[in-house]
């Protein structure tokens, strides 16, 4: 059995075609199906089932084939580990790591990364911008080497706190918003939300708060973009709920930035990976560097305006003070 057979497969599974599989494999249709057929003559069991629309050629996988997908999932994974060791038994001066991040906690995390791969040129990065969601389900499906999250995390999980804001009420700057220090959730109950995409877990976390304030959010309009939602408030579409970290830096000459109250809904991110997974060497040092660059000195993401303050609950800390992992909020379980 070939592992290139078992990659191949893997890659039809994710893709659910033939020929997407082989567009993201940079090969020919007819050798991905090749292959895949040897795998299936080689184990004497049909691996995907074909759906019976010919027009749609979507597969997807038997009860054998799931059983396949989880182990070529692990035989892979080992491959890579395999590598990157060999290739790096003095120094890490090669290797790959794919990191999962929603976009919008991006630019939080592109100064770590810019910081690790000063440190480790070699390296080869891989980014995938996806909702916080999809990260996690990518994280546990072994698609991702790391991960950037939202608290609270999965106890499958382990992870470094990057920063913790609330969320604040961005809208256009109009006479009913002047002066106000904060707006209660149920004041919102009559305005259109512009929310996130459908795999940003934030949507979940606006959603349940809002419930709890007695309506559900009115919706206009879904965007992956954060900066597009910027753009659709100012033209008065609606409002939107920002982390406080991007809407205190808007011009408030046009939009007003106020804290939500009653409840606080806060955006906390984590720099996750798979509990108990066997990390390359790649993964380990972005886990130490991640540790440095956001534990040992938490006030590197800071909300402007406001020095000598900590992006975690907006507290003074002490520089130099790590953050444990066993701290982050987990998600309830019953």
């Amino acid at each position: 059995m070939e592992l290139r057979a078992l990659k191949y497969f893997a890659e039809v599974v994710r893709q659910g075609s033939f020929t997407a599989a082989a567009d993201a494999l940079f090969v020919t249709q007819p050798t991905v199906s090749k292959m895949v057929r040897v795998l299936e003559e080689e184990l004497g069991a049909p691996l995907l089932a074909r759906d019976d629309d010919r027009r749609k050629r979507s597969v997807t996988p038997t009860d054998a084939g799931r059983l396949v997908y989880a182990r070529a999932q692990e035989m892979l994974a080992a491959e890579t580990l395999l590598r990157d060791d060999l290739e790096a038994l003095g120094d890490l001066t090669r290797g790959s790591l794919t990191i999962g991040l929603p976009p919008l906690g991006a630019s939080l995390v592109a100064p770590a990364i810019a910081a690790f791969h000063k440190q480790w040129p070699g390296v080869e990065l891989k980014l995938l911008e996806s909702g916080a969601r999809a990260v996690e389900r990518a994280l546990r499906e072994g698609e991702l080497d790391v991960g950037i999250c939202m608290a609270p995390i999965s106890d499958d999980m382990e992870g470094i706190p990057i920063c913790d804001y609330p969320l604040h009420l961005l809208a256009p700057r109009e006479a009913r918003w002047q002066g106000r220090r904060e707006v209660r959730l149920a004041e919102l109950a009559e305005e259109a939300f512009l929310l996130y995409g459908e795999t940003f877990q934030l949507n979940e976390i606006i959603d349940q708060a809002c419930r709890g304030a007695g309506f559900t959010p009115r919706l206009a309009c879904r965007s992956s973009q954060w900066d597009l939602i910027v753009t659709l408030v100012e033209c008065g579409m609606g409002i939107a709920l920002l982390p406080a970290h991007y809407g205190e830096r808007l011009d408030r000459r046009r939009f007003v930035s106020i804290p939500i109250a009653q409840p606080e809904i806060r955006w906390q991110l984590v720099a996750s990976w798979r509990r108990n997974a066997q990390l390359s060497r790649a993964a380990r040092a972005w886990v130490e560097a991640t540790r440095a660059f956001f534990g040992a000195d938490p006030a590197r993401v800071r909300a402007p305006g406001a020095p000598g303050m900590s992006a975690v609950s907006g507290r003074p800390t002490r520089p130099g003070k790590p953050r444990s992992s066993t701290s982050l909020p987990r998600k309830k379980t019953t």
